[in-house]
C-alpha cells in the first residue's frame, strides 16, 4: 500500500483506514484545467478519470455526481432518474461547505457531509479509475469495485 508521497487528506484517511489499496498520482494542477489537464499530465484516457461533482436539489439537499471526466452529467435526467424537481451544481462556496474540500480537489471519499452518491454506471466496468484524493493536482489509481464498496452508490445512466 502506498505511504510515500501522498498528501494526508481525509480521502486517504478514510481509503486507508478501509485497507483500501491506491496509488497516489500527483500532477502540476492548472486553474480550470480539469480532466483534461489531469488526464494529459497522468498519460491515461479522460474516460477513466472520474470528476467529483457537488450538486443540489431544488431544495437545496446536497448530492454527490461522479462522472467521465470526458462526459457531462445532464442534470435534468438526473433529477428524474432520482425523482427531484431539479439538480443544479452548487456553486464553489457551497460546494466546498458540503465536501470540506476546495474545487478542484473534490474527493467523494472523507466528506465533511454525508451525502447520498450517484455514479454513472459505465465508470463501475472500468478496469481502474482516477478519482480525486481531496487535494488539487492529485488523484488517487483505484479500482472502482472499492470505490463501490466503500461509497454504496447509487448507478445511473446521465452522462452525455
Amino acid at each position: 500500500m502506498a505511504k510515500d508521497k501522498s498528501p494526508v487528506t481525509p480521502a486517504i484517511r478514510m481509503l486507508r483506514q478501509h485497507s483500501v489499496p491506491f496509488t497516489p498520482r500527483l500532477y502540476p494542477y492548472e486553474e480550470k484545467g480539469g480532466t483534461s489537464v489531469s488526464a494529459r499530465e497522468l498519460g491515461v484516457e479522460e474516460h477513466a478519470v472520474v470528476k467529483t461533482l457537488v450538486m443540489e436539489d431544488e431544495a437545496k439537499r446536497p448530492l454527490v455526481v461522479l462522472m467521465h471526466g470526458d462526459r457531462e452529467v445532464s442534470t435534468k435526467e438526473l433529477a428524474r432518474v432520482i425523482g427531484v424537481k431539479s439538480v443544479s451544481p452548487c456553486d464553489a462556496a457551497m460546494a466546498q461547505k458540503h465536501s470540506g474540500y476546495l474545487v478542484g480537489g473534490t474527493s467523494p471519499f472523507g466528506t465533511r457531509k454525508g451525502m447520498p452518491v450517484y455514479v454513472e454506471e459505465t465508470i463501475l466496468a472500468l478496469e481502474t479509475i482516477f478519482i480525486n484524493g481531496g487535494k488539487r493536482g492529485f488523484l488517487v489509481e483505484i479500482d472502482p469495485g472499492d470505490l463501490a464498496r466503500l461509497l454504496d452508490p447509487t448507478p445511473v445512466k446521465v452522462g452525455i
